[in-house]
C-alpha cells in the first residue's frame, strides 16, 4: 500500500483542461473589433508620424540627421516586439497583454510632444515601439481562436485591412493634422482610438488565467539573440540609405553583427522546446509560401504608396495635403473590397491559388503601367492605376492568410502569429530600404548619363549663364521621372515573379467550416 501511495504521489499532475471557448455573439465580436481597432492604430502611428516627420523636426527644433532615428528606433523594436508577444500574450493572458500594451502604446504617444530634448524622444519613441509592436500579433491570434470556422475568414480580412486599407491612410491624416490642427495631433491621434479599443477588449474578450510557470522553461537565448538581431537589421535598413550603406562602419557593425545573432536565434529554435518560432512549420508548403510571397506582396504595396508620392512631390511640388486623395482612392474602397474578396472565397469552389494569382497579378500590370511616367502626369494620371490596386491587393492578401492558417491547430497559433507578424513587420522595413536604396543608386546614374549627354551637344555661354540653373531643374526632374519608371518596373517584376511560386509551391485548400457532429 505504501508503495501504491508513494508511486501515486510521483505520478505527473495531469495538465489542466483548457477552458471551453465562449460563444461567439456581441459581446465577443467587441471584443474582436477592440482589438482590430488597436492594431489599427498601431499602424495608423507608424505611418503618419514618417509621413509627418518633417512638421514634427521643424516644431521641435531637429536637424534632419537626428530626425530619421526617431522613426528608425520605433521601427526596429516594433518588427522585434512582433516575434515575442504571442508567448507573452499566452503567459499574462491576451486580454491582459493586449489592454496593458494599449495603455503603454496610447500613454506613450501622449507624452512625445512634451519631451524636452531629442533624447527623450528616442526613448519614447524607441519604447512606444515596443508596445505598438505588440497588438498586430493579438488581431491575428484572436482571429485563430474566438471565431466560428464558417465566418473565419472574414476576420482574416479584418487582419487585412492592417496591410492594406491602415498604410494608405498615412498621408491623408498626416495632411489633416499639420495643416489643419496641429503637429502635437500626430501623437495624440492615437489617445482616443486607443481608449476606445480598451473599453471594447475589456467587456467582449473572455478572461484566461495566468499561466506564469511557463517562465520556468523560458527561452532566455531565443530572446538575447533574436530581438537585438530584429532591432540592429530593421535600423541598419531604415538608416542603410542616409548613411550610405556598406561605405558606414555603423551599418556594417548593424548588418553582420544583426545577422550573426539572427543565424544563433535561428539555431537555437530549432531545437528549444518552447520556441519563439516553431521553425518546423515551414515544412509545410502552403506555409512557408505564404511567408515568401507575404515579403514579396508587402515591398510591392509600399512602393505603390512611396513611389507616386515622392514622384509628385519631387516633380510637381506636392504636399501631403495634394497628395492625399491619390492614397484615399486606395484606402476607402478597402471597406468594401476586403469583404466582398472575403465572399469570394469562402465559396467552395473558388480556388484560393487562382484569386491570388489575379490579384498579384493586377498590382504588378498596376505597377508595368505606371513605369510608362513622364514629367508631364499629374495626380489625376495616377488614378486608373490605382483602381487595380483596389481589388489587387485584398486578392494578394487573404489568400496569403487562408493558406497560412487554414488547418492550423490552435496550440500552434502564436507561433503562426509570431512568424507571420514578424516577416510583416520586416518586409515594410525591406521595402523601405529596397525603394531608398536602388532609387538613390538609379538617379544618380541617370543623372550622370543626362549630365554626360548634355555635355557632348556643348554648355551655354555667359550670356546664358541664367539658364544653368533652370537646366539643372530639369536635369533633376528627369532623373526622378526615370527612377520612379525604374523602381516601378521593379515593383512589376517582383509581383509576376511571385506569380511563378503558385503552380510549385502551394496546395489547394478549401475554406473552413465547422466540424460535423459525431453520428451516436
Amino acid at each position: 500500500m505504501t508503495a501504491v501511495a508513494a508511486a501515486a504521489s510521483a505520478a505527473p499532475t495531469p495538465a489542466p483542461t483548457p477552458p471551453a471557448l465562449p460563444a461567439f455573439g456581441p459581446r465577443l465580436a467587441t471584443g474582436l473589433v477592440g482589438v482590430l481597432l488597436a492594431s489599427l492604430t498601431a499602424g495608423l502611428n507608424e505611418h503618419v508620424t514618417e509621413v509627418a516627420l518633417m512638421d514634427v523636426r521643424g516644431a521641435l527644433s531637429i536637424g534632419h540627421d537626428e530626425g530619421t532615428w526617431p522613426t528608425a528606433l520605433y521601427e526596429g523594436t516594433n518588427v522585434a516586439a512582433m516575434a515575442f508577444a504571442p508567448w507573452c500574450s499566452v503567459t499574462f493572458s491576451l486580454r491582459r497583454f493586449t489592454i496593458g500594451a494599449v495603455l503603454v502604446f496610447a500613454f506613450l504617444g501622449f507624452l512625445c510632444p512634451f519631451a524636452p530634448d531629442v533624447g527623450t524622444l528616442y526613448g519614447l519613441r524607441t519604447l512606444q515601439g515596443l508596445a505598438g509592436g505588440s497588438l498586430p500579433p493579438m488581431l491575428m491570434t484572436v482571429a485563430l481562436r474566438y471565431l466560428p470556422a464558417n465566418i473565419k475568414i472574414y476576420g482574416l480580412a479584418g487582419y487585412a485591412l492592417t496591410a492594406t486599407f491602415g498604410p494608405s491612410l498615412g498621408t491623408p491624416l498626416a495632411a489633416l493634422w499639420t495643416d489643419y490642427v496641429g503637429w502635437p495631433m500626430v501623437f495624440w491621434q492615437v489617445v482616443p482610438l486607443c481608449l476606445i479599443s480598451v473599453i471594447a477588449i475589456g467587456w467582449g474578450l473572455p478572461q484566461d488565467p495566468l499561466r506564469l510557470e511557463r517562465f520556468k522553461t523560458f527561452n532566455w537565448i531565443g530572446l538575447l539573440t533574436g530581438f537585438p538581431a530584429i532591432v540592429m537589421l530593421v535600423i541598419a535598413l531604415e538608416q542603410g540609405d542616409r548613411l550610405d550603406w556598406l561605405n558606414s562602419q555603423l551599418i556594417c557593425a548593424l548588418l553582420g553583427g544583426g545577422g550573426m545573432l539572427l543565424l544563433l536565434f535561428l539555431v537555437n529554435e530549432w531545437s528549444h522546446p518552447l520556441p519563439f518560432f516553431k521553425l518546423q512549420m515551414l515544412a509545410r508548403r502552403n506555409f512557408s509560401h505564404s511567408l515568401i510571397t507575404l515579403a514579396g506582396v508587402l515591398v510591392v504595396f509600399l512602393g505603390v504608396i512611396v513611389i507616386p508620392s515622392e514622384y509628385l512631390a519631387e516633380v510637381r511640388g506636392y504636399r501631403p495635403l495634394e497628395t492625399a486623395p491619390l492614397a484615399l482612392i486606395v484606402a476607402l474602397p478597402q471597406l468594401v473590397a476586403l469583404p466582398l474578396t472575403a465572399a469570394i472565397l469562402n465559396i467552395e469552389r473558388v480556388d484560393c491559388r487562382w484569386v491570388l494569382a489575379i490579384g498579384l497579378a493586377m498590382v504588378a500590370t498596376s505597377c508595368a503601367l505606371a513605369s510608362f511616367v513622364t514629367a508631364e502626369w499629374v495626380r489625376e494620371n495616377f488614378y486608373l492605376l490605382q483602381m487595380l490596386q483596389i481589388m489587387g491587393q485584398p486578392m494578394a492578401v487573404i489568400p496569403l492568410l487562408m493558406l497560412a492558417t487554414t488547418g492550423l491547430p490552435p496550440v500552434e497559433g502564436p507561433w503562426a502569429s509570431a512568424m507571420f507578424n514578424t516577416t510583416k513587420g520586416f518586409a515594410a522595413a525591406l521595402g523601405t530600404g529596397i525603394v531608398e536604396g536602388v532609387g538613390t543608386i538609379r538617379e544618380h546614374y541617370h543623372s550622370e548619363m543626362l549630365v554626360d549627354r548634355l555635355g557632348t551637344l556643348g554648355q551655354p555661354d555667359g550670356r546664358e549663364a541664367g539658364a544653368l540653373t533652370e537646366l539643372a531643374e530639369r536635369i533633376h526632374t528627369q532623373a526622378i521621372v526615370l527612377t520612379s519608371s525604374d523602381l516601378y518596373l521593379m515593383m512589376a517584376a517582383i509581383g509576376f515573379g511571385l506569380i511563378l511560386l503558385i503552380p510549385i509551391l502551394p496546395t489547394r485548400i478549401y475554406p473552413p467550416r465547422p466540424a460535423a457532429p459525431a453520428k451516436p
